[in-house]
């Protein structure tokens, strides 16, 4: 993909993403959104490339995340329910977590140890905070039902 063309698709995303808060994007808005997100990945990634070492690592873990966080806050706009919010906060705590683990990787012996413990229990609290999340948007949607 030539660099005009991502531009291009980089701004289709944003227009997209913008233009309609409370609208469901069409299926062609919804692939160009995603080309974008793909496209922008792969800039991220390639810009990752003049470092070396945990820092390359750590850079690639975080484009990584960012697409992923990325995708599935398309696909909840696009497909909106509980439990693609959910899936947003699953994304972003996955993504945090891999950045955390490479970052750990700095460390050595017992602080790489407690790194890596404080980052699995922080991805965990996270993970358990979306489950919760989840669950009380589908009981006030319930609640709301049965008002009806």
């Amino acid at each position: 993909m030539n660099r005009s063309n991502f531009f291009l698709l980089t701004a289709m995303f944003l227009a997209i993403s913008g233009s309609a808060l409370a609208e469901t994007p069409s299926k062609a808005e919804y692939k160009t959104a995603k080309e974008a997100i793909e496209a922008q990945y792969k800039v991220d990634k390639t810009a990752c490339a003049s470092m070396s070492g945990n820092v390359k690592d750590i850079c690639i873990e975080e484009a990584k995340g960012r697409e992923s966080v990325a995708k599935a806050e398309l696909k909840a706009k696009y497909e909106p329910s509980n439990e693609a919010r959910y899936e947003v906060l699953a994304a972003k705590a996955d993504a945090a977590y891999e950045v955390a683990k490479e970052k750990c990787d700095d460390l050595s012996g017992d602080a790489k140890r407690a790194c890596n413990k404080e980052a699995k229990s922080t991805h965990e609290a996270a993970l358990a905070e979306a489950k919760s999340s989840e669950k009380t948007a589908e009981a006030r949607q319930d609640a709301a039902s049965s008002k009806r």
